[in-house]
């Protein structure tokens, strides 16, 4: 049985759209080295860079990014799906927006992405106050749950769901995390590590199809719970031999 390990990375790996921190930098790139480790990030390529380096990036097994639209492996582009967001589903993002009552703004609401789009209200140029300011609403109003709800009703051939702490990403149905496992075969015992592991989340649908899931709450309960799994694999290992 081979041991293969799937991150997300916002919130996972990272604090939100924020680098890894230096020093889980250095054990995970030699976690890296000693494992298979593949991410997949709901973020483009450049995104991901910013935040965990290239060094990471070129070392795993491979990097899915845009939700798995956009497979890479040491920096190459492997395949890719492409897709634009329909006239009629813009226009309903665009109504969210001004119908919104928060009232800050900071521009590109409406991301374009390798095979998805990410839709803010506040915007992806904020910054991190306004960002953990819009999160604190949002935890209060629910109010990107009720547009997923309501864009969901309108559009059920697109799928949209809450990823990070400010956006909603939105994509043909199926063309979601989950579309990785297909790279991975009966005999990979597959663990996935996600923060958004909940029915609306971003890492949900993939969770169901992995062999192991696991909820984390930040970076530093992702390298808790890594040594933790592996502590439990080695006394399975163990108590077998």
């Amino acid at each position: 049985m081979n041991k293969r390990w799937l991150f997300d990375v916002d919130g996972t790996l990272t604090s939100p759209r924020e680098q890894i921190d230096l020093e889980f930098k250095i054990w995970f790139l030699e976690f890296i080295c000693n494992n298979s480790v593949h991410l997949v990030t709901g973020s483009d390529y450049p995104k991901t860079i910013e935040q965990l380096g290239e060094t990471i990036c070129e070392t795993v097994d491979a990097v899915y990014c845009c939700s798995g639209n956009d497979k890479r492996i040491r920096g190459v582009t492997i395949r890719k799906f492409n897709w634009r967001l329909p006239d009629m589903a813009s226009i309903f993002l665009k109504l969210a927006l001004v119908d919104s009552p928060y009232s800050v703004r900071t521009g590109n609401h409406i991301e374009k992405r390798q095979g998805s789009i990410n839709f803010s209200v506040v915007g992806r140029n904020a910054n991190l106050e306004q960002r953990k300011h819009y999160f604190q609403y949002d935890k209060r109003t629910r109010e990107r749950q009720k547009i997923v709800d309501e864009f969901q009703e309108v559009f059920p051939d697109l799928d949209a769901v809450i990823g990070g702490e400010t956006g909603i990403d939105i994509y043909p149905s199926g063309k979601d995390k989950s579309q990785v496992i297909s790279d991975f075969s009966v005999n990979d015992h597959t663990i996935f590590f996600g923060d958004k592991i909940f029915p609306g989340g971003n890492d949900y649908t993939l969770s169901l199809l992995v062999d192991s899931a696991i909820q984390v709450d930040g970076w530093k309960d992702t390298w808790d719970k890594i040594r933790l799994v592996e502590d439990i694999m080695e006394e399975m290992y163990e108590s077998r031999n």
